[in-house]
């Protein structure tokens, strides 16, 4: 990928669309991974099979299990992940985080993890309840790249770790969040996954830091489509992911219309992954909120194709 300073500043101040199509010699179909979330009742667990059986035949890489806030749904994370690995080729990746546990409580989760087939996690400090502050376990790991380290101490986890192309919320600074996301590779990870954004040069500036700051591991973007444009804002201000104001256009006027919310979310996503495979950019997380559906149809716009 060519990130040198001048074609990086041509892309970003050319024009908005690129002329590639979305498949060609030199814009082939993408790497996809795809995040889901442990299911809290049954009809929302028959909801989340539905969903994995649905993106599956996609082949893709990984898919990740996420942990409520606090560990809350620790439990079901790990039954989630334990069935994908047992009752699926897919390869699982379960999130695991060190906010409200001692080091060898997460070391025990971690074997347990190792014990069932899965050598994948996604190493995260953690968010704490709503309404807390954030306060290491006194026994625990204090930060994700404490908790990188003790993984990698436990077994030979491949491990992911979280990146924030518009910085952190709790972040000292810019570059305070650039320097914590290198520790947490230099410790032993092996790549990073995005928070979502929306706009595509938020990520190239990302990644043009990132080198500039020496960091060589893959920086997978994230991606969200966006089925209801009313819930995707708000949770967007609470995470500190900007919403464009061309975003904000195209969605006006589709409050009680669902159908057009689907598809302009599908445009929006696959011009999105266009425009980063056009500059190199090959590999992609897709939080699918366990609804399958406009992520396998964005995966087939891009070329992606189920397997026979």
């Amino acid at each position: 990928m060519d990130t040198s300073p001048a074609p990086l500043q041509r892309w970003l101040t050319g024009p908005r669309f690129n002329a590639l199509p979305f498949q060609s010699a030199a814009n082939p179909a993408p790497k996809l991974s795809f995040e889901f979330f442990p299911p809290r009742t049954e009809a929302l667990e028959q909801q989340l099979w539905a969903c994995i059986e649905r993106l599956a035949p996609l082949g893709p890489r990984f898919v990740s299990v996420t942990y409520g806030a606090g560990g809350t749904t620790q439990a079901r994370t790990h039954a989630t992940v334990a069935r994908i690995a047992r009752d699926t080729k897919l390869v699982p990746a379960a999130h695991l985080t060190c906010v409200g546990a001692t080091q060898q409580e997460v070391n025990d989760v971690a074997r347990s993890y190792w014990d069932a087939g899965v050598r994948h996690i996604v190493a995260l400090r953690g968010d704490p309840p709503p309404g807390s502050a954030y306060e290491p376990h006194p026994g625990g790991y204090r930060f994700a790249s404490d908790l990188v380290s003790g993984l990698k101490a436990v077994a030979d986890f491949e491990i992911s770790v979280a990146a924030y192309p518009e910085v952190h919320p709790a972040a000292s600074s810019p570059m305070a969040d650039l320097e914590n996301l290198k520790r947490k590779l230099d410790a032993g990870a092996t790549r990073a996954i995005t928070q979502y954004f929306f706009d595509t040069t938020t990520y190239l500036r990302f990644l043009d830091l990132c080198l500039a700051a020496g960091i060589k591991a893959p920086i997978v973007p994230g991606i969200m489509p966006v089925s209801n444009f009313a819930q995707a804002a708000k949770f967007s201000a609470m995470c500190g992911a900007s919403v464009p104001d061309w975003m904000v256009r195209l969605f006006e006027g589709t409050e009680n219309d669902p159908e057009t919310r689907r598809m302009i979310g599908m445009v929006v996503a696959a011009e999105q992954v266009r425009l980063l495979q056009a500059n190199g950019v090959d590999e992609f997380h897709f939080y699918t909120l366990n609804r399958p559906d406009l992520t396998f149809a964005i995966a087939h716009v891009l070329g992606v194709r189920a397997a026979g």
